[in-house]
């Protein structure tokens, strides 16, 4: 420990005391260079994110606790993301903090404590996320049966690639984009969700299945597909999904979001695939048994007509019963018709026995007798109207004079020079109207333009005549400090010429505070200052009396 930490023990010391910032300061050197280099093992607990990027956390024991902080620029690059409960081994520097007096540590580097740990951290994602229904069955997605295109995730230089591409080139060659990613690190879960990204956005061609494959490896190596974020990523993609990371009795968090799991990459590409071969040999054989039930129904209804046509009488026979019955019926037609042809004969004469000439024209001459009768009462009536209307023509004529249809017709002559002048007065009114009508907008814009203008100007006038007020306003130059001299009279001061030794002068200050001094000649010092006197404060000049507008 530094001898300037010692703080001096006796009051009688010649040591100077400390401040509280000196010594908080040189605490803060003294910790930070002996305890620049610290790697701590401890249980996380009370993680705070902070909206600048920062972390803030807590590390325990079961006998203590120390406060740490991880800076953003450190939190990207952790191999293992702080979590409440989670055991972890952190390296970084110790240092305090002046403000509370706390120490605490800034953690540069953050790992889980062993296999246990992350296996244990696992189990908790693990249980949230199927709390979540991101492992249902329900949401998971059918694998196409034949695809046309194959999106392969993983590290283009393994064997794992060249094995998929291997087998689907056996089974079902068809078109196969590699997304080339990292496999292992802190870096892989960032690189695989982009790829998932891109072949669902369109920065690819669109496949219809992606596999994400890996080979084996330890808990540490196939950390990287436990990832949460990756594991959110598999299971919000549209497109199906085979998950192939390690062996069979390897077990990741993708396994359980993903559509199907193999149990290794070669696994991955026979699910995805069928094969071509046994495709054909499939085909080959539905077509075999095509032709084959083609063959047997064949024959079936084949023998079913067989059979029915021996129950079926025979052709010949069919036609003899009819040439039969047809060779009688032609023999029955003649005496037939002979008999019919009678018949209506005699229904004829019969018939024909009732009527005579005479019947037929005693109706006639009956309508021509009432026809007759119709005529000449028509002929009269016509005769008698005629006669009477010409009566009444006489009549009439012999009451008209020749001046007296003539007035009528001048006063409907008049009438109708008033309705034309009344028509173009009324036109030429409307006509006026249209007129005013058309310069309407034209006059408002210019009213509105001649309106705008002298508001301008009225505004500009009135703000030079409140600059002038301002100017003239007494009481401006008290609030920038200075002060108003009044003689005992009253009177403005405004030059030392008038004072006399002895005068007692009035300082008027802001806010019309007053205070009362006496003159003196500046060689005998200034007799006491009598009681200040209240002055009020005189009137501001009046600005221009007048309109504003």
């Amino acid at each position: 420990m530094s001898d300037d930490l010692l703080a001096p023990a006796d009051s009688q010391s010649n040591s100077p005391p400390w401040s509280v910032s000196e010594l908080a300061g040189a605490l803060k050197r003294t910790i930070e260079s002996a305890y620049d280099h610290v790697r701590l093992r401890g249980e996380v607990s009370k993680v705070t994110r902070h909206s600048s990027g920062h972390v803030y956390l807590t590390l325990k024991d079961d006998r203590a606790a120390i406060d740490g902080v991880i800076w953003k620029g450190n939190v990207s690059r952790l191999k293992a993301q702080p979590q409440a409960g989670l055991e972890v081994i952190v390296t970084g520097k110790l240092t305090t903090f002046p403000a509370s007096s706390k120490y605490q540590i800034v953690i540069e580097s953050l790992e889980a404590a062993g296999i246990g740990a992350l296996l244990a951290q696992l189990e908790r994602t693990k249980a949230k996320l199927h709390a979540e229904g991101l492992f249902a069955v329900e949401r998971k997605t059918r694998l196409p049966f034949a695809p046309k295109t194959i999106g392969v995730i993983t590290s283009p230089t393994g064997a794992v690639i060249r094995d998929i591409l291997h087998r689907i080139r056996d089974r079902w060659p068809c078109r196969v984009i590699v997304w080339p990613v990292i496999v292992q690190g802190d870096a892989a879960p960032g690189q695989v969700i982009h790829a998932l990204n891109g072949f669902q956005s369109g920065e690819a061609p669109r496949p219809d299945v992606i596999i994400v494959a890996r080979g084996g490896g330890s808990v540490e190596d196939l950390w990287a597909f436990n990832d949460e974020g990756l594991a959110r990523a598999v299971a919000a993609c549209t497109i199906p999904i085979i998950s192939a990371v390690g062996h069979e009795t390897d077990t990741t968090l993708i396994d359980f979001v993903s559509d199907r799991r193999a149990p290794t990459p070669t696994g991955a590409a026979e699910m995805a695939t069928p094969v071509l071969g046994e495709l054909r040999g499939f085909v080959l054989d539905l077509e075999r048994r095509r032709l084959g039930s083609f063959d047997q129904a064949l024959r079936n209804r084949r023998e079913r007509v067989a059979l029915l046509a021996r129950a079926l009488p025979k052709p010949q026979e069919l036609i003899d019963a009819a040439q039969q019955r047809l060779d009688y019926a032609a023999h029955r037609l003649g005496g037939g018709l002979l008999r019919n042809l009678n018949a209506h004969d005699t229904a004829f004469a019969r018939t024909a026995a009732r009527f005579s000439p005479a019947l037929l024209e005693r109706p006639r001459q009956l309508k021509g007798e009432r026809v007759t009768q119709l005529t000449e009462r028509a002929t009269a009536a016509l005769t008698r109207g005629v006669e009477r209307h010409r009566l009444d023509f006489a009549r009439l004529s012999a009451r008209l004079t020749p001046a007296l249809p003539l007035r009528p017709l001048e006063l409907k002559r008049e009438a109708l020079n008033g309705v034309t002048l009344r028509f173009d007065a009324a036109m030429t009114r409307r006509l006026q109207i249209s007129r005013s009508q058309a310069r309407l907008p034209e006059l408002t814009q210019r009213l509105d333009a001649a309106f705008a203008r002298l508001l301008t100007q009225k505004s500009e006038r009135l703000q030079r005549l409140d600059q002038l007020r301002l100017s003239l306003d007494p009481d401006r130059p008290l609030n920038l400090g200075f002060a108003r001299v009044n003689g005992a009279d009253g009177s403005l001061v405004t030059s030392p010429d008038g004072v006399t030794a002895g005068e007692v002068l009035t300082l008027t200050f802001k806010g019309d505070r007053t205070l009362g001094v006496v003159a003196t000649d500046g060689a005998q010092p200034a007799p006491p200052a009598p009681k200040p006197v209240s002055k009020p404060k005189p009137a501001a000049p009046k600005p221009e009396q007048g309109s504003l507008f």
